[in-house]
């Protein structure tokens, strides 16, 4: 399957240590782009993250929008439309969706947007230094990942290139950037930014 399906399995068994991806829950995609070629691998649904293998993956050419290869007896993941808006609108070259319990208890104290500014980890973030604010737009959950694409389109339109997230209430964390290696970057800044914004609610610190 590829270089991209074993680094999935490798991310996807990472995350589940790390207790971002249990159960069956969260999901990565990887874009190759080789010449004419532009391919989409995906996570499926449905499978134990640490469990993965790389011929459970989906993977879908991009171009003409089809499954180039279909893993017997699994089911596409729900979020594969939101993927693909990443794609589409950002020229992402992967995504990662988490449930990330700092995601979850954040969007249960922000109302529509994350903030943070003057902390180091800040500039792991595309464009941002120590002074500048860190947003991350937050959404409401819905019943099923895909019915989240309006919302996350309407992120995608409104908001600059430099965000690179969006927080769903109640459910997780979406982390698009333009290759795998960023990607996980930007999500390990949020999550420790988030995690830390909690710590200081808990403390009864402003966030500066």
């Amino acid at each position: 399957m590829g270089e991209a399906a074993e680094l999935i399995c490798t991310l996807c068994k990472q995350f589940y240590h790390l207790n971002w991806c249990t159960g069956t829950g969260g999901g990565i995609s990887i874009r190759e782009r080789n010449g004419e070629s532009d391919v989409a691998y995906i996570a499926p649904s449905g499978v134990q993250k640490e469990l993965m293998r790389p011929e459970d993956l989906f993977v879908m050419d991009l171009i003409k929008g089809d499954y180039l290869s279909i893993p017997r007896g699994l089911k596409p993941s729900a979020c594969t439309p939101l993927f693909l808006a990443c794609y589409k609108k950002r020229n992402s070259g992967a995504v990662i969706h988490t449930h990330s319990q700092n995601a979850v208890m954040c969007s249960l104290l922000f109302d529509k947007e994350f903030k943070i500014s003057n902390i180091e980890q800040i500039k792991a973030m595309p464009n941002h230094g120590y002074y500048d604010t860190l947003t991350i737009p937050i959404i409401e959950n819905m019943a099923h990942e895909d019915e989240l694409i309006d919302q996350l389109n309407d992120v995608l339109d409104k908001y600059s290139q430099d965000t690179v997230a969006v927080i769903v209430r109640r459910h997780g964390i979406f982390v698009w950037g333009p290759s795998i290696e960023k990607c996980k970057i930007y999500n390990e800044a949020i999550d420790y930014l988030l995690e830390l914004a909690l710590k200081m609610h808990q403390y009864n610190i402003p966030l500066p």
